[in-house]
């Protein structure tokens, strides 16, 4: 069951924020922040931006990117005056969250989400960011409510596994601690609309992610051991690739394969790009050895190919399976897939959309 986050909980992040930046607005805000390249006085300003965006994408009902606008404090505004414009915004966010109507979705670059979402976004983003401006002015030791981090640790982070104590694991997720002896995440973001099954969750491949991939990183996943497989680092290099010539479309490149249960990854699946102009796309995935033998791989294949056919202009998926990888061969038929041709590459399987 996912958890749901909503306008309450942003209140209580605008909050607990107001109340931790108010105790330093007597210290000087043009500080580098902790662990950002931003003064502290910008990072409010940004936090007050990331309320007022995602308010916007609800109320203006976003689907293909940002409402274009910023948000800017007037030149001269103090750090008092910034904590006031950080509360503000995030009443904006939480009204925006309270009103939207069941059902409605806007565009994020994490993935589509709905009210609770967006509210979930907020919270981190005020939980976070009021932590990298506390550490800037020397404001050491301040923690974020358990219970609070836990939720939204639970609806934007399921590949995390969790721990005992959820503002630790929220900063760890977030790139910013050590997690008992685990080094942080060289690259990380968080997943508002995951592809989900029965026992398995697929998270999307960004191209940083992916360049954190094939530069030896770990995606920002927990992985089951002999993980990451070689495949999801080649993987990664292609999305990172795809980026850099301008050819990348979210949504059509690799996506990490974690276990609900203990929350690792146990391999990579994806398509090598979006369908071509006949609605063909082709399909690959890859598991590490310790993990085969589940059925995680077909039942990865069968919500991958539902994932695709929900969107308009895919006709068919390819997957070429080496001829003497049997057990690949069982995949893709379990998956319904049907044999369509021999070649010196291999034997090419197709499903089409019914």
């Amino acid at each position: 069951m996912v958890t749901m986050v909503g306008a309450g909980d942003v209140e209580e992040a605008v909050a607990v924020t107001a109340r931790a930046l108010r105790g330093v607005t007597d210290r000087d805000w043009s500080a580098p922040a902790a662990g950002l390249e931003w003064s502290c006085h910008r990072t409010a300003v940004h936090l007050a931006g990331d309320f007022t965006a995602y308010a916007a994408q609800l109320a203006g009902r976003a689907t293909d990117g940002y409402v274009p606008f910023d948000v800017v404090a007037e030149p001269g505004t103090d750090a008092a005056g910034l904590v006031r414009v950080v509360e503000a915004t995030g009443g904006i966010l939480a009204a925006a969250v309270r009103t939207a109507p069941e059902g409605v979705r806007a565009w994020h670059p994490c993935g589509s989400a709905g009210a609770d979402g967006f509210a979930a976004m907020g919270v981190v983003e005020a939980l976070v960011h009021t932590h990298d401006i506390l550490g800037g002015l020397g404001g050491s030791g301040w923690r974020a409510p358990g219970e609070l981090c836990a939720r939204v640790l639970d609806r934007l982070f399921p590949h995390v596994p969790p721990t005992g104590d959820p503002w630790t694991t929220l900063l760890w997720a977030t790139g910013r601690t050590d997690l008992d002896g685990v080094l942080r995440p060289t690259a990380w973001r968080w997943y508002n609309d995951p592809v989900r099954t029965g026992r398995l969750l697929l998270c999307e491949l960004s191209p940083n992610l992916g360049a954190d991939l094939r530069a030896g990183g770990t995606g920002g996943f927990t992985w089951a051991d002999g993980g990451p497989p070689e495949g999801t680092r080649i993987a990664g290099g292609l999305v990172e690739k795809a980026r850099e010539e301008g050819t990348h479309r979210p949504g059509w490149g690799p996506y990490a394969i974690v276990r609900a249960a203990d929350r690792r990854a146990v391999g990579a699946i994806g398509f090598h790009a979006a369908p071509d102009a006949d609605g063909g796309v082709e399909i690959g995935y890859d598991l590490v050895e310790g993990a085969r033998g589940n059925g995680y791989a077909t039942e990865a294949l069968r919500a991958l190919a539902g994932w695709a056919f929900a969107r308009p202009g895919t006709a068919v998926l390819r997957a070429v399976v080496d001829h003497g990888n049997t057990p690949s061969h069982r995949v893709v038929a379990r998956a319904g897939f049907s044999r369509a041709a021999d070649g010196e590459a291999g034997t090419v399987y197709e499903l089409r959309r019914t």
